[in-house]
């Protein structure tokens, strides 16, 4: 039974763990991404988020509490620079396990990659490339023609440019007027009957 066993101990006495997952967190911090076993990821997330969290308060304090974990000054540095920018208005979950389809060779393990979110380029491309899309087909489908110049005007960047243009490209034709259930034939539009009739 596992009642009450809040942590994986890896097969590794404390010391041995402890050792292994501070230099993880070590490649984590200064390559962005590592490539390991799912349960080594799960057991250094747990350990890596609450030094990142505590690398978002910029004091001595914290900088020598996280030492006395991480114990290597490059990654201290990386962490306090160009991390700590990145993250700081991130309200927590600053990784993300991506699973591996094949599994270790030796023992059949599970692998996946742990990342720092904020630092996987192409992930965050085809997101802001997806909300920039989607917001302007959402935009001017809503819209249709009315108000393209305010709409330009609300908004800026290059999604105005493209909200400013798709109003032009759509039509705004009024829907016809329903009328008694009139049969059309062989491809006939509704005028060319009202005509013959």
């Amino acid at each position: 039974m596992r009642h009450g066993k809040k942590i994986n101990h890896l097969g590794r006495t404390a010391s041995h763990r402890n050792a292994m997952l501070s230099n993880m967190a070590t490649s984590l911090i200064l390559h962005k991404r590592v490539t390991t076993t799912v349960a080594k990821a799960k057991a250094l997330r747990q350990f890596v988020e609450p030094l990142l969290t505590k690398a978002k308060d910029d004091t001595t304090h914290s900088r020598r509490t996280v030492f006395a974990t991480l114990q290597n000054k490059e990654s201290l540095k990386e962490l306090y620079g160009e991390v700590a920018g990145r993250i700081a208005t991130r309200p927590g979950g600053y990784t993300r396990i991506l699973k591996l389809s094949d599994s270790r060779a030796g023992d059949n393990a599970d692998m996946c990659i742990i990342e720092l979110v904020d630092f996987n380029e192409t992930l965050l491309e085809a997101k802001n490339a997806g909300e920039a899309k989607a917001t302007t087909t959402r935009r001017s489908r809503r819209r249709g023609g009315k108000g393209g110049a305010e709409v330009a005007g609300n908004e800026s960047g290059t999604s105005a440019a493209v909200v400013a243009d798709a109003p032009a490209a759509t039509t705004t034709e009024s829907a016809p007027a329903d009328t008694a259930s009139d049969t059309l034939t062989n491809g006939e539009t509704r005028e060319e009957a009202e005509k013959a009739e």
